[in-house]
């Protein structure tokens, strides 16, 4: 039989609330958003330099990118911009954001009537567990947007010390 001291925690206890803890820590960061409240700021502001005053519409604009990705060294991205591309109405460009990248413009592509269509695959990398924009400038100067959420497990473009 075993006696415990007046001030002292049952072993069993301590462990439950270490395990505890760790549980709690774990699922932390499943709970936050995708959308940092940090890493906004620097997006939006890109956003704002590309589109200016204008306003941004949404539609017509389809960004696809995988919802869960293992690495994000390399993740698939595409985008298709509905336009009938003739000379009188046509993309003029795309252009890539991303939330949580070091540098939000990931890139930015052009395009002229001649190009046939708006689309784009491609690859990127993403640093975290974020949102991805693709704005569209059209020849008659309207904005169209369109985005996509992905979970980055095994985050890229991190500086190594």
């Amino acid at each position: 039989m075993t006696s415990f001291k007046a001030n002292s925690i049952p072993p069993n206890l301590t462990r439950r609330l270490y395990l505890s803890a760790l549980g709690i820590l774990g699922l932390s960061s499943w709970l936050t958003p995708l959308s940092a409240g940090a890493k906004q700021p620097e997006a939006m502001e890109a956003i704002a330099k590309i589109v200016g005053s204008n306003t941004i519409r949404d539609g017509r604009v389809k960004l696809v990118i995988p919802p869960l990705v293992e690495s994000g060294n390399l993740v698939v991205l595409k985008v298709a911009i509905e336009s009938p591309m003739t000379a009188s109405d046509y993309v003029k460009a795309v252009h890539i954001i991303s939330e949580g990248n070091p540098l939000p413009n990931i890139f930015t592509a052009y395009f002229t009537p001649r190009s046939g269509r708006a689309d784009i695959t491609t690859r990127v990398r993403l640093a975290d567990s974020q949102r991805v924009w693709a704005i569209a400038y059209m020849s008659d100067g309207a904005y169209w947007q369109g985005h996509a959420d992905t979970l980055v497990t095994l985050s890229a473009c991190t500086e190594s010390v």
